[in-house]
Formats: C-alpha cells, structure tokens, sequence
C-alpha cells in the first residue's frame, strides 16, 4: 500500500501516483501554482486511492488552469472516483 502522493511533469501532462486523500494532499497544495503551470492532462492512473478531499483537490486544479485560460483533461480515473463525483452530483466539466 501507498502512503503518500508523489506527481512528476512531462511536458504538459501532470502525473499522480498514490493516494490522493486528505492525509496526503498538503505538500501537492502547497505546490499547486508551480506544479500546474502548462499542464494540459492530468494523469490519475496510478492513484491507489482517493477521497473526497481529493476530488476537491482536483476541481481546484482544474479551475486554476482555466483561469490560466487553458484546458485540461483527467485521464485514468478509477471507478471509485467516478463512484464520488456521482455521488455528490458534481457537473462532468469538474472533473473533465
């Protein structure tokens, strides 16, 4: 088991590896403005484990590159996070 989130940048595609959850989130938050700059996708296939702290966390990071005037994808969501944004009726252009 994971216990911790780590994200690497290759061009303009943001990876995150872990489990974005509550526990973990404070050091890629702390990073948000600079890790975002230019991502384009963020990769979501390795997460381990997600919770609504997280979905949070990832509407936030994708308003942030709107108001940057670009757009961003989500690729490699679990169903556990499909399962949350279902649950609490999020919009689909929140998690895109």
């Amino acid at each position: 088991m994971t216990d911790s989130l780590r994200w690497t940048r290759e061009g303009g595609r943001l990876l995150l590896q872990g489990e974005l959850d509550q526990d973990f989130l404070v050091p890629l938050w702390d990073a948000r403005k600079e890790v975002m700059q230019g991502v384009e996708t963020i990769d979501l296939s390795e997460i381990t484990r997600v919770d609504t702290a997280g979905v949070a966390l990832l509407m936030h990071l994708v308003a942030q590159v709107r108001q940057q005037g670009s757009a961003v994808s989500i690729v490699g969501k679990s169903e556990k996070m499909n399962t949350l944004v279902q649950l609490y009726n999020l919009p689909p252009d929140l998690i895109p």
